[in-house]
């Protein structure tokens, strides 16, 4: 083969790479699932490397660094890929940063935080929320919150006790939160539930046995599924000890709504929604609310639209987390690449939403 059309083999296998692409992106999110070398140079680097991309017929891609380098290459100096990335230092940081929030008897103050790192408060503000999705005051509060449900659930703590263990000064600066919180008063949720209404009722529609479920704030549970006995359990196993209120015709009307919704999305639903979950749950589910019926996006997408690109495995996690299909359209979040992902009541189910929007 001559060497013009050797040269021209090479670079049409270089361009053909989808990982061609990232490179020339300088793609961060790449990093770590490759690295590239340069033939001409003798070094190899991450896909984010800022350095100009070589001419395709002189790149060659390696799984890790170690294959680079035991094909010869040595590691860039500006990108440094035998070093972790600035990605993965920030996310050991935050994760020690995170560990002495939760380890504190009161919350740390920021520049308390920011101290260790080196960094000033307002450049590990920035990182934190970028890697946790949520401000140092906010993961904060979310786990004082968990401390005081952990404390309340155990049932050997009274109300004020369990609020004062879990850090909180003063009564009145939990209650001011606690029905966003619990759901419900700390001492019904120290009960399992007791004392609170809870009206369900189990129907049928296209895509399996589908279940609705109402607090006194409004609809609390839309779960989907083959058996309506499990579903059933799932309800029950939030709130083992509340009133649960099932064969109300009444309510059956609602239920009737919800399947409405799923079988003609375009009628739309407009009904209040009791959505329980942490201050990062919310903000995820709130930015799902607002993707239009027949419309799609990535979890890098919503992870950026809330404000935290790098969170975007966190993101996947609230969306697992959702007790309200359809209410919360998780269904449409799909993979960068357009591909369906994991969805809690199967991906098929999540297809034939997606293409029933789609028609609408």
């Amino acid at each position: 083969m001559k060497t013009t059309e050797k040269i021209a083999a090479l670079a049409a296998t270089t361009l053909n790479d989808p990982r061609w692409v990232a490179v020339q992106a300088h793609d961060a999110r790449a990093d770590g699932t490759f690295f590239y070398s340069v033939r001409t140079t003798g070094v190899y680097c991450r896909p984010s490397c800022a350095s100009r991309p070589a001419r395709p017929e002189n790149v060659a891609f390696h799984l890790t660094a170690a294959a680079a380098e035991r094909a010869g290459f040595r590691p860039c100096k500006r990108c440094k890929p035998d070093q972790p990335s600035l990605a993965e230092q920030h996310a050991t940081m935050i994760t020690e940063a995170c560990r002495v929030i939760e380890q504190a008897e009161f919350a740390p103050t920021l520049e308390q935080l920011a101290t260790p790192t080196g960094l000033s408060p307002f450049h590990f503000h920035r990182i934190f929320k970028a890697v946790t999705g949520l401000t140092p005051k906010q993961y904060a509060l979310a786990h004082r919150a968990q401390r005081v449900r952990n404390e309340l659930g155990r049932g050997n703590n009274t109300v004020t006790g369990a609020i004062f263990d879990a850090g909180y000064n003063s009564n009145s600066r939990f209650y001011e939160n606690a029905n966003q919180l619990l759901g419900m008063t700390p001492t019904s949720y120290r009960a399992g539930g007791v004392d609170n209404d809870i009206r369900f009722a189990i129907g049928e529609c296209s895509l399996g046995a589908i279940l609705v479920a109402q607090s006194g704030r409004g609809v609390c549970a839309i779960l989907i599924g083959d058996d309506p006995d499990q579903l059933a359990r799932d309800l029950q196993d939030r709130f083992p000890r509340a009133n649960m209120i099932g064969d109300d015709p009444a309510f059956e009307k609602l239920v009737a709504r919800v399947v409405g919704f799923v079988e003609t999305p375009g009628i739309g639903l407009d009904l209040p929604l009791d959505v329980r979950g942490t201050a990062f749950q919310q903000r995820v589910w709130q930015a799902l609310r607002e993707i239009p019926a027949g419309v799609t996006a990535s979890y890098s997408e919503i992870a950026r639209r809330i404000g935290s690109p790098s969170a975007v495995r966190a993101v996947a996690g609230a969306c697992a987390a959702n007790m309200l299909a359809v209410a919360i359209p998780c269904h449409r979040i799909v993979r960068n690449d357009g591909g369906l992902s994991g969805y809690r009541w199967g991906v098929e189910r999540k297809r034939a939403l997606l293409d029933r929007e789609a028609q609408a």
